[in-house]
Formats: C-alpha cells, sequence, structure tokens
C-alpha cells in the first residue's frame, strides 16, 4: 500500500538549518513548508494544517516554548504533533515541551535515521524503521536452481537497510528466497532476500513493476555499508559547512 504524502512545516530561525533540514525532509520523500519565525508558521497555519512540526527553541521574537503552547491552545493545531529540533540541552525546556504535549525532543545535529524514526513515530500507524533511498543500482538476483529462473541482472530502485525494491517485468512469487547481489560504488553487497509482495504491468496504471524484497541474510559489514551509503546520498552537497 502506497503511503499518503505528508506535509512538515520547518521551523527555525536560522537560514542554514532550513536549507539543511528542509532538502533533508525533501530526500526522505515528505512535503516541506518553512518558515524562519513562529509568527510566520502561525500565519502559514491560518491557511492550511500541516501533517507535522518541526521547530526549533531559539526564534526570532516569539520564541519556541510560546509557540507551541499556542499551537496547543488552538482547536485547529492542538492535535498536530510537535517534534523539538534545537541546540538547547536544557532539561526544564525539555521538561516543559513533553509536558505540553510534543512528540519528541531532539538535540543539534540529528542523524537523519534518527530523524526519519521519529516522524514516523510520530505521524504513521505502522511507522517504517528504515529509510528508503530512491536510486538505480545494479542488482543480479538468482541462481540456476531458484525458481528453475537463471541468474540475471536488474535495478534496485530503492534500498534501505532491511530490503529493497527491484525492477522487474517478472517478480519472483511471494514469499520466494532468493540470493541477490546489489552493486554499491565498488562493492558488491552479497545477501539472501524474500519477496514480500509485487507489482505486475498492468494497462492504465503507473506503478512499477516489480517486487519489494526483505534482506534475511546480509552481513554485519554489508548492512552497515549500505546505510552509510543511503546516509552519504541523502546529506550530499547539503551538510551545513560542505
Amino acid at each position: 500500500m502506497e503511503r499518503a504524502i505528508r506535509t512538515v512545516l520547518l521551523v527555525d530561525g536560522s537560514a542554514t538549518m532550513l536549507y539543511y533540514y528542509g532538502i533533508l525532509l525533501k530526500r526522505l520523500e515528505y512535503v516541506v513548508l518553512t518558515a524562519a519565525s513562529a509568527e510566520e508558521a502561525l500565519k502559514i497555519m491560518e491557511g492550511m494544517v500541516p501533517a507535522l512540526v518541526l521547530t526549533a527553541i531559539s526564534l526570532p521574537k516569539m520564541e519556541g516554548i510560546d509557540f507551541i503552547k499556542k499551537m496547543k491552545g488552538s482547536d485547529r493545531t492542538k492535535t498536530v504533533p510537535v517534534i523539538v529540533l534545537t541546540a538547547e540541552e536544557d532539561a526544564h525546556i525539555r521538561s516543559a515541551c513533553l509536558g505540553m504535549g510534543c512528540a519528541a525532543y531532539l538535540i543539534k545535529p540529528v542523524e537523519p535515521d534518527h530523524l526519519f524514526r521519529t516522524i514516523q513515530t510520530a505521524l504513521e500507524p505502522t511507522p517504517r524503521a528504515n529509510i528508503r533511498l530512491s536510486t538505480t543500482l545494479k542488482a543480479v538476483v538468482g541462481e540456476e536452481a531458484t525458481q528453475d529462473r537463471a541468474a540475471r541482472s536488474e535495478y534496485a530502485t530503492t534500498i534501505s537497510e532491511g530490503g529493497f525494491y527491484l525492477r522487474t517485468l517478472s517478480p519472483w512469487p511471494k514469499n520466494a528466497l532468493i540470493p541477490v547481489s546489489i552493486f554499491i560504488k565498488d562493492r558488491e553487497i552479497r545477501a539472501k532476500a524474500v519477496v514480500l509482495y509485487s507489482h505486475v504491468m498492468e494497462e492504465g496504471t503507473f506503478r512499477e513493476p516489480g517486487m519489494g524484497m526483505k534482506f534475511v541474510e546480509i552481513s554485519n559489514d554489508d548492512r552497515s555499508f549500505s546505510r552509510n551509503f543511503i546516509i552519504e546520498q541523502l546529506t550530499f552537497d547539503i551538510m551545513p559547512g560542505s
């Protein structure tokens, strides 16, 4: 099942932080609106209600604490999840934010996968544990003895620590266990994966034919390498100071 596109309102007085986290959230497949102040954020929310607000505490004019109070005091926005993303390592501020019903209190800098999991937990009834990166990676799937099919080259169009989506016109049946090799940079990731679901090409639909697969056997080194590759791709050319 395809997940709904979520809109995140990002509030921060720093143009650098708005740029970095704004691009990062877009690469995590959220729709992003940005505001440089609490007043600007409240103005935006007069016209629409975001799925989630990600806000700093230190803001020009109205502070983040007062901004959250206003949100939680409004019938229109009181149920919108709020995640605080701040440099303020203050136990009293943390306690106040969580006491007002904020979903989480994160200290900058935060790793992309931790931010993703936190947003997923706040928004989704069945949150994803791992980031899915859209990509194009060569993959060799199967072997002579697997489902009576010869090994063949295909392409993985999304990948996460936990699995990948393989673009193919001839998907294996659900629950098939298949040896796979995925080529990331100059490294061959060897694993075994099980087919969770598949999509076939149908007239009138725009869904990419292929199959979603979950890793069931993969080395810790290869999993770590895949994770680092995903983080590098997400933060490429947007890291503050880069």
